[in-house]
């Protein structure tokens, strides 16, 4: 009997950790935490939602034991999925004691709104879900590797626009230009080509001085033609071809075999016609001292 308890024990760890099983749980928790943000339904539920968000956390941390268990701490660790569950697991762990603890669920509590947005992090979890997930962050690691130099030069040419701008329109316009930070936020959305116009036709219409809102505009032109059109696109096309660069691995390797094959075929061509035309020669050879003998024979 011991025995066989511990084999329904041991089924039933398997399948909690059982892959499926957790990504339905992360469905429930993932719904239970959207309606839950929506004011009548929340009212409605009388907590029926908080109640299953407090039950998936305690199955998350339930889960983390039992692959502990199953696969040792070492093994369990070397996985960065699982590194990533336990902390997701870990921020979830103080939202258990709202239900405790009212004042924590008052909105002037200042460390309430830092559990209520770990929260959010539980949605990543299904990440791990998406086919070719492996794949897809290899590429994004290394798109990102090979675009930081273009992202560091943006981030410097933004903060030398934005000091320019700081200096020459922040009488002009403080709302936007009073300092290097509000002038760097405003020359962001320049470089993002998103209403970038906005921003001098609002102090054309506020009846400016004509020669500085034209300063203005040809000043933010030439930050969309730098910073927008060519720095953006730049970042862009690095970015997606270092993200499609495993695509082509394949047809790659396919075609480097295709040319060793053609490669190994023309050499081999090239020994069998050397080796004909060493028995053509060899036989002409043999010809020629047969006709040799003949007509010293015919002679005699």
């Amino acid at each position: 009997m011991p025995a066989e308890n511990s084999s329904k024990n041991n089924s039933l760890a398997d399948y909690l950790i059982r892959e499926r099983f957790v990504m339905t749980i992360i469905l429930i928790n993932t719904l239970a935490l959207f309606f839950d943000e929506f004011p009548a339904i929340h009212e409605n539920s009388r907590g029926a939602l908080r109640w299953i968000d407090y039950g998936c956390i305690l199955f998350f941390i339930v889960e983390v034991i039992l692959k502990v268990r199953a696969f040792g701490f070492r093994d369990y660790w070397a996985s960065g999925w699982n590194k990533f569950d336990f902390f997701v697991t870990a921020a979830s762990v103080p939202t258990l004691i709202m239900p405790f603890v009212p004042m924590m669920d008052n909105a002037g509590f200042m460390i309430f709104p830092l559990f209520r947005v770990g929260r959010l992090f539980r949605f990543f979890r299904l990440l791990r879900f998406i086919p070719n997930i492996q794949h897809i962050t290899v590429g994004i690691r290394r798109a990102l590797r090979a675009s930081i130099g273009i992202f560091l030069a943006l981030l410097l040419l933004n903060l030398a626009l934005a000091i320019g701008a700081t200096m020459l329109f922040s009488d002009l316009a403080p709302k936007y230009f009073g300092d290097p930070l509000s002038a760097s936020y405003s020359l962001f959305k320049v470089f993002t080509i998103e209403g970038w116009y906005e921003i001098p036709d609002e102090l054309a219409d506020s009846g400016k001085p004509a020669i500085m809102i034209s300063f203005l505009r040809g000043y933010f032109i030439i930050s969309v033609l730098v910073g927008g059109l060519l720095g953006f696109s730049l970042a862009n096309a690095v970015f997606v071809d270092e993200m499609t660069a495993d695509n082509t691995d394949d047809l790659e390797n396919m075609v480097k075999q295709m040319h060793d094959e053609v490669e190994d075929m023309y050499q081999r061509s090239q020994q069998n016609q050397q080796a004909n035309w060493n028995a053509v020669q060899a036989e002409l050879k043999e010809m020629r001292a047969l006709i040799e003998e003949i007509r010293k024979d015919s002679g005699q």
